[in-house]
């Protein structure tokens, strides 16, 4: 550099600053006062803040997918179950009208389709499975009969059962089908 560039430069810097100037102190001017424990600290409580909701989060979701496990283990049988009631109702079916058998044939095939009913309602019962078997008189409960017509009988009383058309059935406590039945309608029981 040359004399006067150095003169210029000399010049340009103010007298009071120098090369061992005191740095800027916390507090002064616009520089925002930082304590690094409370930074620490606070981190530290936002890091813990959010490890205790994972945690309470991953926990939820493991009991959910339990839940659904058991719900799956439990009901999973279901279209199965719905699958095999016409089979139970054809079986019944045949014995209603097999009531009259006289032959010997007749009544080994009747007790041959009576011992397989049986087998399937044991299967059945065995996963859970329980029939809703309303009886003629017994009231209309919506929540288990499904109503196929309505009629008005002389000597019966409104949502009596006047007739079953096929019986119901539950998978532990849910309704898979509703019991079939006619009910009176009769308003002057």
């Amino acid at each position: 550099m040359s004399d006067a560039n150095q003169d210029q430069f000399t010049e340009a810097t103010p007298p009071d600053a120098t090369d061992d100037a005191a740095p800027i102190a916390p507090g002064d001017g616009n520089v925002p006062e930082l304590d690094p424990i409370a930074a620490l600290v606070e981190e530290r409580d936002a890091l813990k803040d959010r490890l205790l909701r994972t945690l309470a989060e991953a926990d939820n979701v493991r009991k959910r997918a339990e839940r659904d496990r058991r719900e799956a283990e439990k009901f999973g049988g279901t279209r199965i179950v719905r699958d095999l009631l016409p089979v139970y109702d054809n079986l019944r079916r045949a014995l209603n009208s097999a009531a009259d058998a006289t032959g010997e044939a007749d009544r080994a095939l009747v007790e041959g389709v009576e011992l397989t009913l049986r087998e399937l309602l044991k299967v059945l019962t065995k996963h859970g499975v329980t029939p809703i078997v309303p009886e003629i008189g017994d009231r209309f409960d919506p929540e288990n009969h499904e109503a196929m017509f309505e009629a008005p009988v002389p000597g019966t009383k409104a949502g009596d059962i006047l007739q079953v058309m096929a019986e119901g059935f539950m998978l532990y406590d849910r309704l898979i089908r509703p019991a079939q039945v006619g009910v009176s309608s009769n308003t002057a029981g």
